[in-house]
């Protein structure tokens, strides 16, 4: 009987690696990239035949590390503009 080994999702791994590289060096794009390969390769994996492909973990760790780096990225900008704008719009109404 040939049995296959499975083999481990390239893109999996490269959505993991973008994951932890927008913490540290990539900010941005490296939080784009790990959410775009995260869900290329769930489904990548999902549409192989069963036990032919792995790392379904590796790319929701690289998919959970994107989103949450994007959803502070979005709340930074938004504390930017609301609360630092609505501070110098007080300002502004003071002088």
């Amino acid at each position: 009987m040939n049995s296959i080994a499975p083999r481990t999702s390239g893109t999996a791994i490269a959505s993991l690696v973008f994951g932890v590289l927008s913490w540290c060096v990539l900010p941005f794009i490296g939080a784009i990239l790990a959410v775009i390969l995260g869900h290329s390769a769930r489904n990548e994996i999902r549409r192989a035949p069963p036990g032919t492909i792995e790392g379904d973990g590796l790319a929701l760790a690289g998919l959970i590390l994107g989103w949450a780096h994007l959803a502070l990225f979005i709340a930074a900008i938004l504390f930017v503009f609301f609360f630092l704008g609505g501070l110098a719009f007080l300002a502004h109404l003071v002088h």
